[in-house]
């Protein structure tokens, strides 16, 4: 029996479910996706054989594709959280990790696009960390 990952967008207006496995996680640090998420890099799963249902709120649901590219990206309306997108003409589901309410169990696969990272993301792992906000 598949599997099956509940997911929401910030507001919960959207809220969708993938069946099946997915085969990729990759944290992607290309300039496009950092300006998607406006962070250091996206991370995404992907499933070229899972399938997506909207359980509610795809009338929500916009797509923005970067023109002459193969890059684009899902969002509420309402919120503009990422949610996910169908792709390469339907072949392709892809799936903002952030997005999940599920645990998974695949972990990340790779870092990639590492060289068009920005440049204060180098060595992050001597930052403090906190558990909360700051003082």
């Amino acid at each position: 029996m598949p599997s099956t990952t509940s997911g929401s967008c910030q507001c919960g207006a959207v809220q969708f479910q993938v069946s099946g496995e997915f085969e990729a996680f990759f944290l992607c640090h290309c300039q496009r996706c950092r300006k998607d998420t406006g962070s250091a890099h996206a991370s995404n799963l992907f499933s070229s054989k899972a399938t997506l249902k909207w359980v509610s709120g795809h009338d929500s649901v916009r797509t923005y594709r970067v023109p002459d590219t193969r890059h684009e990206k899902s969002f509420c309306v309402t919120c503009g959280a990422a949610v996910p997108s169908v792709q390469a003409g339907g072949a392709l589901l892809v799936v903002p990790a952030g997005s999940l309410d599920s645990a998974i169990d695949i972990r990340p696969n790779a870092h990639i696009c590492c060289s068009s990272r920005a440049e204060w993301d180098d060595n992050l792992e001597t930052i403090p960390k906190l558990d909360g906000l700051p003082g």
